[in-house]
C-alpha cells in the first residue's frame, strides 16, 4: 500500500515537472538591418534582401529568402518566429543584399534565437 502511494506521488510529480518545462512560451526572434550611407545617415526606402544557402545540399540551393524596405529610421525588420523552434541551436546565418537606386551594399548576419540581432550595412 505504501509503495503504491509512493509510485502515484512520483508519477504525479514527474507529470507536473514535464508540463512546466514544455509550456515555456518562446520569445521573438528578430533581425534588424540598419542601412547607412557613406556619411552614416539612415537610408530610407532601400530594398533589403536576406537569404540563407544550404550547407548540406547543393551550394546554390537557397533555403531561406525574405525581402523588405527600410523604414523612416533606415531599418529593415525581419521576424523569424516561424523559422525558430524551441530547442533549436541557433537560427540562421544569412547573406544581406541592399539596393537603393544605384547604391548597393552587402553583409552577413547571424540571427540568434529568442533575441533581436542587429547588423549595419553601408551602401555606396
Amino acid at each position: 500500500m505504501k509503495l503504491n502511494k509512493f509510485f502515484t506521488f512520483g508519477l504525479f510529480a514527474l507529470l507536473i515537472s514535464v508540463m512546466l518545462v514544455s509550456c515555456r512560451k518562446k520569445e521573438d526572434t528578430v533581425a534588424v538591418i540598419r542601412v547607412l550611407d557613406a556619411s552614416s545617415q539612415a537610408v530610407v526606402g532601400a530594398t533589403v534582401i536576406v537569404y540563407g544557402q544550404s550547407t548540406t545540399n547543393q551550394p546554390a540551393s537557397v533555403v531561406l529568402y525574405d525581402t523588405t524596405i527600410t523604414n523612416s529610421a533606415g531599418e529593415a525588420i525581419f521576424n523569424f518566429d516561424e523559422v525558430y523552434q524551441l530547442g533549436q541551436a541557433g537560427v540562421a546565418v544569412l547573406n544581406i543584399d541592399v539596393t537603393n537606386g544605384s547604391l548597393t551594399g552587402e553583409g552577413i548576419i547571424k540571427v540568434e534565437q529568442e533575441t533581436t540581432t542587429t547588423e549595419t550595412v553601408f551602401v555606396q
